[in-house]
């Protein structure tokens, strides 16, 4: 698995933090990982982006981004505003290729959801991960709604014949109500794949140093972790 595609269902789903936490626990198994923005929306010039913070949370690794866009828009919407040139799936899955030459592992975290736009003629991630040929990791909230989105971004890879590694919760929160609590459950069967992790509300405010130590316990061995996903739904059960 040299390259890994990071997804959320939908916008503010925790997948930069996320990103950040796989990248961390493969660090910490002696890994060397890149991390590279697909599209990144909402920054001015010289301001840190989702790229930056991951490297920020997880130490020392290659940050890049492909393209970026100063308003908080679909990335296509964003360039044609900007008058720029649009970002297009086969710039996606050059710029990965050129890292994974380099790196044991390179990490391509898309801009909000799967299908969102990157250029006029409709390109998404998914079809950059197509033609990487890379398995997909998706991020869902916990609450009310999760599982229509796990299930329709599922579905949509399955579509494509995109392989789903797993679903990781990207917030959970100290006191889970009661469809959180059965979501844990229903996610992995919605989603036909298994749930690889959680990660607790408010880990992208620790400092470096605790996250990158507490990230493998965050996420299943799959993701270089010690979670486990059979002890935590038990946990969530009460």
């Amino acid at each position: 698995m040299p390259i890994l595609v990071i997804t959320g269902t939908g916008t503010e789903v925790g997948k930069t933090v996320t990103t950040a936490a796989v990248a961390a626990a493969a660090l910490a198994a002696g890994r060397s990982v890149a991390v590279l923005k697909a599209a990144q929306t909402g920054v001015s010039p010289g301001e840190p982006g989702d790229a930056e913070e991951v490297a920020r949370l997880a130490g020392a690794l290659t940050a890049v981004e492909v393209a970026r866009f100063p308003e908080p828009l679909a990335p296509a919407t964003a360039a044609r505003r900007a008058g720029l040139a649009p970002v297009r799936p086969s710039d996606v899955a050059e710029a990965a290729r050129k890292l994974a030459v380099e790196h044991d592992l390179v990490l391509v975290e898309g801009a909000g959801g799967l299908l969102v736009r990157f250029d006029e003629a409709g390109g998404t991630l998914a079809d950059a991960a197509r033609l990487m040929r890379a398995p997909v990791l998706v991020v869902s909230s916990a609450g009310l709604g999760t599982l229509n989105t796990t299930e329709l971004t599922a579905r949509e890879l399955r579509a494509r014949g995109l392989e789903l590694l797993g679903v990781v919760i990207g917030d959970w929160p100290d006191s889970p109500d009661l469809a959180m609590r059965c979501n844990v459950t229903d996610l992995p069967d919605v989603a036909g794949a298994p749930l690889l992790g959680a990660l607790p509300t408010g880990v992208g405010a620790l400092a470096p140093a605790v996250f990158r130590a507490a990230a493998p316990g965050w996420l299943a061995p799959r993701l270089d972790g010690t979670w486990d996903a059979d002890a935590f739904r038990a946990g969530a059960a009460h």
